[in-house]
């Protein structure tokens, strides 16, 4: 039995984010946390820097490893390639570059993706040849800046295996393949990744099956009829653009019309609200006091090839993603001789407990060292919580267990797909699939990562 609860809501891989950032949040929230004790001990040990809360490091390590085994000792040009209008604010990915350049032998760039050109049939940076592309962006985003811009050079990066992540991953990189795994072919998948994927069904006039295995006649219907417990969202997506929530959207005529207009969206049993919540110390500063605050949590597992990398906290409201306002929480284990949900009450009160001047510094602090960082996405600034996210490590060693699965699954959806099993699940234009059979993935080097509803033992709802 797993020593965590919960599920995923949703799994990219294709190109995703967030695996720098907690890096950062940990630096921060370090200095945070010693400062708050030396107000007001807390008597809760916390190590803020087990390898696996720093997941950019195995990250670089493999793409590292790659260029290694395929220059050998040859200096090598490493591209980070994401849209023209991100570059100067998507911190983690200026932060990769300048990683990969302080490397011996390896020159990291970060570049928009009409940069490059074709010498000789080579992809080229400004007359120098690209080695390895990490592309921020995923291939229906390629698509259309390929009609804008003439990318050829990175279509041919494309062919000869250069991008990391594999193009060919974007078949199965759409919401819908959780119907693959909560259907007819669910025995083909780890049990644990059958139990924790949420009940999935393509959205439109349909029979199927519900939750429990009962007949569902018309599912639009039964959606109307059942929208407190359910959930809509586009097959493919990011930033939460486009999700509606029962009970948080409490108009279901106006969600589903929406996601029958648009198409291309799923319908999803809700994971409970208060399983994947917990209470949150913040500072209510028009009225100079400190609160407790309901907040929902998330956390990204990051995968690649026979290891996890790490993992990514955030936290905020429905839906979590910073993208759409959310923020990021430090991650730490559990070293004293407690439950983690005896640790966070211990820690909130001994926070509630502090002045609201003294706090306030605390906060000041944050934020002062968060602007260091140029702490920054796309909105701005990003929020980061006061009181880190607590996990045993009996919960990391199921936490990497239950990501292993997830990788072994995702190939053996790719099997599916490249067998013709699945196509009726997959929504995709031509010219994008071509794009995708162009670099098959088949277990290569990459990172995944798979959103999880998770609680650790401190959730709002009772066990």
């Amino acid at each position: 039995m797993s020593s965590f609860d919960g599920a995923h809501s949703e799994w990219n891989l294709g190109s995703p984010g967030g695996w720098d950032y907690q890096r950062t949040t940990q630096e921060i929230a370090r200095v945070v946390w010693e400062k708050i004790n030396r107000i007001s001990p807390t008597g809760v040990a916390l190590d803020f820097d087990h390898p696996l809360l720093c997941p950019v490091a195995g990250f670089v390590d493999m793409l590292v490893d790659v260029l290694r085994r395929r220059n050998g000792n040859t200096p090598g040009l490493v591209a980070v390639v994401a849209e023209e209008e991100t570059l100067a604010d998507v911190t983690e990915n200026i932060n990769l570059a300048r990683r990969l350049d302080g490397i011996q032998g390896i020159t990291g760039i970060l570049a928009a993706p009409h940069e490059f050109e074709l010498r000789k049939g080579v992809c080229c940076h400004q007359g120098r040849p690209v080695s390895l592309v990490f592309m921020d962006f995923n291939n229906d985003v390629f698509l259309k800046l390929h009609r804008r811009h003439d990318l050829s050079p990175l279509l041919q990066a494309i062919r000869e295996n250069r991008v990391l992540n594999p193009r060919g991953t974007e078949p199965i990189n759409v919401k819908s393949m959780f119907e693959v795994i909560t259907g007819d072919h669910a025995h083909r998948f780890d049990p644990e990744t059958v139990q924790r994927t949420p009940w999935t069904r393509r959205f439109f006039p349909r029979r199927t099956t519900g939750p429990n295995g009962e007949s569902i006649p018309d599912l639009v219907e039964w959606a109307r009829q059942n929208w407190p417990d359910l959930v809509l969202k586009p097959e493919r997506g990011y930033s939460g653009i486009g999700v509606k929530v029962g009970g948080v959207d409490k108009d279901a005529d106006a969600a589903i019309a929406q996601a029958l207009e648009k198409g291309n969206y799923i319908l999803q049993a809700k994971v409970a609200l208060g399983l994947w919540a917990e209470e949150m110390v913040e500072i209510d500063h028009a009225a100079r006091r400190i609160v407790l605050a309901p907040r929902q949590t998330d956390f990204r597992c990051l995968v690649g090839p026979d290891r996890v990398f790490g993992f990514l906290c955030r936290f905020g409201d429905v839906p979590t993603n910073v993208g759409s306002g959310g923020g990021v929480q430090p991650l730490t284990v559990l070293k004293s001789d407690m439950t983690v949900k005896e640790a966070v009450d211990r820690i909130n009160d001994v926070i509630m407990g502090i002045d609201y001047a003294d706090l306030a510094e605390v906060e000041a602090l944050q934020q002062s060292l968060a602007l260091e960082e140029k702490f920054t996405y796309l909105l701005g600034p990003i929020k980061i919580a006061l009181r880190p996210r607590i996990v045993t490590t009996e919960q990391l060693n199921d936490l990497q267990r239950y990501s292993r699965a997830m990788w072994t699954d995702s190939l053996q959806l790719e099997r599916m797909w490249l067998a013709g099993e699945i196509n009726d699940y997959i929504d995709i234009e031509p010219e994008e699939l071509a794009i995708a059979r162009l670099q098959p993935w088949q277990g290569g080097p990459a990172i995944f990562a798979a959103d999880g509803l998770f609680s650790f033992g401190a959730h709002l709802e009772p066990s």
